[in-house]
């Protein structure tokens, strides 16, 4: 039977402490240290991070700031350039109307004379019917005086000129051997040129000639 004995500490030797320890060689306490760097470094990692971080947020907020600045002025402008061309229109819209008022006035005012020499003529006793139309003569050359100075002439064309479909309207055609084939046979209302262009074509009758057969021309075929 085999008997247990207690251990006796030797003198030289330190006592043991109380809880576990941890023996590291030097290896080891450089890897601790290499990594307290990393966590240090780490840290200040974070740090910077943050103050990045308020840094972009700061300058994004001035960049807003500046944007609904720049946004403001635009619409201020575009409000104001707004206001401008609607006084713009509305000026141009009465200077319009104005010229068109003055137009037809001096207009009208050349024909008011045409109208009190028709007055004053079916006022008048004329001795005879030769003396009337010789009144409404001159009312007539009045009339057309008053169209020329409106800006406003007739077509110049006569009987017997080649039909122009730019200036005139054909109204019908007819057969007259004096004349050419296609000719104005007769005219029934003038045209008029306002300026440089047509107001109204004049309506025309066009001469048209059949073609004379030629002797043998026609065949038999019988």
């Amino acid at each position: 039977m085999n008997e247990t004995y207690p251990v006796q500490p030797q003198p030289d030797q330190d006592p043991p402490l109380n809880g576990p320890t941890l023996d590291l060689n030097m290896d080891e306490f450089e890897a601790l240290d290499d990594l307290q760097v990393v966590a240090d470094e780490a840290a200040e990692f974070q740090e910077e991070s943050a103050e990045q971080q308020e840094l972009a947020l700061a300058k994004a907020r001035a960049q807003i700031q500046e944007q609904e600045a720049t946004i403001k002025d635009q619409a201020d402008k575009y409000h104001r350039l707004m206001a401008d061309f609607s006084n713009h229109r509305n000026r141009s819209g009465r200077d319009i109307q104005m010229a068109i008022t003055l137009a037809e006035r001096k207009l009208l005012m050349e024909f008011l004379p045409v109208l009190d020499s028709f007055e004053r003529c079916l006022g008048s006793n004329y001795a005879s019917l030769e003396d009337f139309q010789n009144g409404i003569t001159l009312i007539h050359k009045q009339f057309i005086e008053s169209l020329r100075k409106a800006g406003v002439e007739g077509v110049p064309l006569k009987v017997g000129d080649p039909f122009d479909a730019m200036h005139a309207e054909a109204l019908t055609t007819t057969r007259q051997p004096q004349l050419a084939d296609g000719a104005v046979a007769a005219i029934y209302e003038r045209g008029f040129m306002l300026r440089d262009q047509l107001l109204r074509p004049a309506r025309v009758i066009v001469n048209h000639c059949e073609p004379a057969t030629e002797p043998g021309g026609d065949l038999n075929l019988n």
